[in-house]
């Protein structure tokens, strides 16, 4: 009799420390889940304010007739160059979806940006031409971003 006493509490050890593996490994797995979600959430709002605060810049450059080529070329390139720091942060933490869509909109605003650096302003068929073509790369670019962190499934 004294034996299956003993196998009882060793089954009922060998349960529970397994049982306590377990929801370990699923709470650490949901931690790294919530951290992951809160560095792209962060990283996304960094990118798209660094896109609109470019995207500002060019408009500005669009608006300003008086500006010499030199300085419109140079100021262009130097309101752009922020982008690519926070371009590669993007390509190692953002899903596979996100990635696509960024580089995407990134394409799209440098095009505005040599757009704008070349003299075209801003009532020219060229420049709403590229404005356009980013803005429609940006609104899929947020409808990544939002897909991936859940932001729908939260209202």
């Amino acid at each position: 009799m004294q034996w299956w006493t003993l196998a009882s509490a060793v089954v009922g050890a060998v349960i529970a420390t397994l049982s306590s593996a377990y929801l370990d490994r699923r709470r650490w797995r949901r931690d790294q889940r919530d951290r992951l979600a809160e560095v792209r959430r962060e990283l996304y709002g960094e990118y798209l304010a660094c896109l609109s605060k470019v995207r500002n810049s060019f408009r500005l450059l669009a608006r300003t007739p008086e500006l010499d080529a030199t300085e419109r070329e140079r100021t262009a390139r130097e309101s752009f160059a922020p982008c690519y720091e926070i371009r590669y942060q993007m390509s190692i933490t953002a899903s596979a979806a996100v990635v696509t869509t960024s580089e995407a909109a990134f394409r799209r605003l440098r095009d505005v940006r040599d757009i704008a650096a070349q003299g075209t302003l801003a009532g020219d068929e060229r420049y709403t031409g590229g404005r356009g073509a980013y803005e429609e790369a940006l609104t899929r670019l947020r409808t990544a971003m939002r897909s991936e962190l859940g932001a729908d499934e939260l209202s």
